[in-house]
């Protein structure tokens, strides 16, 4: 049994984690940092890469070992049997990075391990030159404490790329992070969403995939699925399966919407959504913020508001903050959701969060507002709302 790492960004570890634990992978162990590790075949990694929706990357765990010299560094790398995984064409790229060890620079651990492969394929092989020109196995090297760990990315390009976002607008949010939101919002798939300031669509289209029971990587290719090591029959047969399950659950009623102020944002989330395959079953409509108000049964308002590191206008996204605190009242019943930089941005809705999560969209850190319809507030300082400024809502 293999062991692998589902590699995942801060605060998305735990959902990676349960996520793995629903698709029957054994011995799985949330990390303090970096996503979850779990025991499997290649076909359990294949299925992680199709089906996990918040996760980064899924690492094949070569060797862990400790090593405070260049020397040990050496000799764990050569020690490992690269010619049970790699074929004597192959290309072995390395990435390094260094956490709070002995061994910091990144570019001399690159160099050595690169220099350790090539002794041990060179024993293995016969050969005393690697053209490199076949079947890439992207190498990553992760030192954290002294403890070296030694994986190969089964994934190639990183899993946010499901390959139905080829327009980027002015501040795109991942589609990891996008499903993490939609999945810690408390909506569920027979409810409404409604996404207000739905910029280029990511949250709306997210939100759709998991109502529709449709795995994030289908459309797209993994680095294993290159491996002449990997059991390409059963891989494929995996992949069919998904995509079965997925033409049951397109039958599927949904309700989800989306507006923005910005045309031109519209015009792109229209675009993303046909890339999905999602063609006539996501509303999106140009409308202001302070327009918005809905009839009929209440759901789940999800937005990614514009906030002031983003578009260095605190004020506008102060604006927007009113707004959707506005919005909430307008809209009685309804859940409403917001991610946000702003530290003033419950200050500014007009109450405080019924519950919060840390993320961090790039390198900004931020904080995941949920605010619950009549639920009680809790029992911290009172916020005072300031007066309506004359703005109409900000641009995503």
């Amino acid at each position: 049994m293999m062991k692998w790492i589902a590699s995942a960004a801060f605060g998305m570890e735990g959902m990676t984690g349960r996520d793995l634990k629903r698709l029957g992978m054994q011995n799985v162990r949330v990390m303090d940092i970096g996503g979850a590790m779990f025991e499997g075949s290649f076909e359990d990694a294949f299925r992680a890469n199709l089906w996990l929706r918040t996760c980064d990357r899924i690492l094949l765990v070569m060797a862990q070992f400790r090593a405070t010299s260049f020397e040990e560094l050496f000799q764990g790398v050569k020690a490992i049997e690269w010619e049970g995984l790699l074929p004597e064409d192959a290309r072995f790229p390395i990435r390094a990075k260094c956490v709070k060890s002995t061994l910091m620079s990144p570019s001399d651990v690159q160099k050595i391990a690169k220099r350790a492969m090539v002794e041990r394929l060179k024993g293995a092989y016969g050969l005393d030159w690697f053209d490199e020109t076949g079947v890439l196995f992207q190498i990553d090297i992760s030192i954290r404490d002294d403890i070296v760990t030694v994986s190969v990315d089964s994934s190639g390009e990183a899993l946010s790329r499901r390959g139905y976002r080829t327009w980027n607008g002015e501040a795109p949010i991942r589609e990891t992070l996008a499903a993490a939101l939609i999945l810690n919002s408390g909506w569920h798939p027979w409810q409404r969403l409604y996404d207000p300031c739905c910029g280029t669509g990511t949250l709306l289209v997210e939100a759709a995939f998991i109502a529709l029971g449709r795995a994030p990587g289908l459309t797209r290719a993994f680095a294993m699925d290159a491996w002449p090591c990997a059991p390409h029959d059963a891989l494929r047969r995996i992949r069919t399966e998904a995509k079965l399950k997925y033409e049951e659950g397109s039958r599927r009623e949904i309700r989800i919407c989306g507006s923005d102020i910005d045309p031109d944002a519209i015009e792109l989330a229209r675009r993303h959504v046909r890339q999905a395959g999602l063609a006539g079953r996501i509303e999106l409509e140009v409308k202001d913020l302070r327009d918005v108000t809905l009839s009929g049964e209440p759901g789940v308002f999800v937005c990614n508001p514009p906030y002031g590191e983003r578009l260095d206008n605190l004020r506008a996204a102060h604006t927007v903050a009113r707004q959707l605190g506005r919005l909430q009242e307008r809209n009685p019943g309804w859940t409403l959701c917001a991610f946000s930089a702003d530290m003033g941005f419950e200050r500014e809705y007009g109450r405080r969060a019924n519950r919060r999560r840390r993320y961090y969209n790039g390198r900004i850190e931020c904080e995941y507002h949920i605010f619950e319809p009549g639920a009680p507030e809790p029992k911290n300082r009172p916020i005072q709302r300031k007066q309506q400024s004359g703005m109409r809502g900000g641009k995503k």
